[in-house]
């Protein structure tokens, strides 16, 4: 089927309404720890889990023209799972933009505005087994072909 936005699959969180701020405490300037997050309605046939954070108000390109900055990579997440608590260290955790593993929150540059950060869940009729430290472009390489449904919820930072 491939990427297909599915307004049935719903994502939620308790820190922070859709098109919201995202609290301090979700960002480099605060405890650096990702928010809760909650999910419902996954179609038939999921099997499994992705979630990823990019802000796409970034001002990077890429060598390989993606854009934007990449926060969160965790996938590998059972079909069974509805929610991730605040500071979810389950899973497994891919690679972000600041070069580590896990969750990197907010912090755009200085004076730049408000961002927006793209919390997106997507649903897949597979179970893969896929390795640590992934960055977000190889891990939509392998599942995009298993991927039935996605959403995002989208929350707003601003430094300053």
């Amino acid at each position: 089927m491939g990427f297909a936005l599915n307004l049935d699959l719903q994502l939620a969180s308790s820190a922070f309404t859709a098109d919201g701020a995202i609290p301090t405490r979700h960002t480099g300037e605060g405890d650096d720890i990702s928010p809760a997050l909650s999910w419902s309605n996954a179609p038939a046939g999921t099997k499994s889990f992705a979630v990823i954070c990019h802000d796409p108000d970034a001002p990077l390109v890429s060598a390989n023209g993606t854009y934007g900055f990449v926060h969160w990579v965790l996938y590998n997440i059972p079909g069974d799972v509805t929610s991730l608590a605040e500071g979810c260290g389950d899973y497994t955790q891919g690679q972000n933009n600041f070069g580590k593993t896990g969750y990197g929150g907010p912090m755009p540059p200085e004076g730049h505005g408000q961002h927006k950060y793209y919390f997106w869940v997507l649903a897949l009729d597979a179970e893969p087994d896929l390795s640590a430290g992934l960055d977000l472009w190889q891990l939509l390489a392998k599942v995009e072909p298993h991927t039935l449904a996605m959403n995002r919820l989208v929350g707003t930072y601003q430094r300053g």
